[in-house]
């Protein structure tokens, strides 16, 4: 396992981290497999668990809790809040008040007083950078937090965010947590040379692009992985965009082949390859998955490998930019590009 210190905070992390989202009802994952996962995961040099409030309401943060209990000092462990939790308007977003709220919610979840990285899960655009960040840096100082960070924020908002917490002398994000793999290549052009300005820790979360670069999806196969039972439009191979997902892979197939490598391998390798990179969130759901992805903690991509995933697909291209999650809402919205 190769270690890189998280942004400018000291904290050393491994570079593949275990991310939480398939544990509980979502990946149908029973506490004892959680228990083995993140027992694996430990042993394996893993030292970063992420999870989120919204991961199956809250059960993927109460599985992480009973996993790690009576070796909490020995783990990084994040967090994330600002997705709906229910119906409830105001159980959502970066306002203080639901900050605080989440954030005690979420302690309580983990059995635990504090969590080392708190990320807010989507930008807001109903509350003021000041509003969060004044939140944040309070419960920092609380000792309830070790450090902040975003998640999936476009570029403008992290440059924003950074002014904001200057011009009012209030604590930083300093890390960033992006969606990001050889097929979603976008962050490239805009937020990986943000972050390394400002210096943050990236995170990068989807490096096997929700299961497309895992090895299971190929030409002229059936796609049975979890994700397409409740995604399927996302590998409807009838429509244009995934029908060059499907090309590429098999390009990138090719491609693993010849350097002797996995498609995770691959897979894996690439993102963490960047040097605006720290670490890939891996998201088993099976031991299988983990010693899959395992297999990539010390894949090391040659320059001619990565000039051959360059000619797939090219640098800051996204073969699927309808499933991004930080385009600007005047995009989405007609209405807010017409006076």
């Amino acid at each position: 396992m190769q270690y890189r210190t998280l942004g400018r905070t000291g904290v050393q992390v491994s570079s593949l981290a275990l991310g939480a989202m398939n544990f509980g009802a979502l990946g149908r994952t029973t506490q004892d497999e959680v228990t083995a996962i993140v027992d694996a995961a430990l042993e394996a040099g893993i030292n970063l668990i992420d999870t989120a409030d919204v991961y199956s309401g809250g059960e993927s943060e109460e599985m992480i809790g009973k996993a790690v209990a009576g070796r909490r000092d020995d783990i990084v462990l994040a967090t994330k809040a600002g997705m709906p939790m229910g119906d409830e308007r105001n159980h959502r977003g970066g306002s203080r008040r639901w900050l605080i709220s989440a954030l005690d919610d979420s302690l309580r979840r983990l059995g635990v007083d504090h969590v080392d990285l708190y990320q807010i899960h989507r930008w807001d655009p109903g509350t003021s950078d000041e509003e969060t960040l004044s939140a944040l840096t309070d419960l920092q100082r609380a000792g309830k937090i070790r450090h902040f960070g975003s998640s999936t924020f476009p570029a403008h908002r992290i440059v924003q965010a950074q002014w904001a917490a200057r011009e009012h002398h209030l604590g930083r994000y300093v890390t960033e947590q992006p969606s990001y793999s050889v097929l979603q290549r976008g962050i490239e052009t805009h937020v990986l040379p943000v972050t390394e300005q400002y210096g943050l820790g990236v995170l990068v979360w989807s490096p096997l692009a929700s299961g497309w670069l895992s090895g299971a999806v190929r030409a002229g196969r059936d796609i049975t992985t979890s994700r397409s039972t409740f995604m399927p439009q996302r590998f409807d191979t009838t429509l244009p965009a995934n029908r060059a997902r499907l090309d590429a892979v098999e390009q990138l197939a090719e491609v693993a082949d010849e350097a002797g490598l996995t498609m995770i391998q691959l897979a894996l390798g690439f993102v963490t390859a960047h040097p605006a990179v720290t670490g890939a969130l891996i998201g088993p759901r099976t031991l299988d998955h983990l010693h899959a992805q395992l297999a990539a903690a010390d894949t090391v991509l040659s320059a001619d490998v990565l000039d051959a995933i360059d000619a797939v697909v090219a640098p800051g291209t996204d073969l699927a930019a309808h499933e991004k999650h930080d385009t600007p809402p005047a995009l989405l919205d007609p209405s807010l590009r017409r006076r």
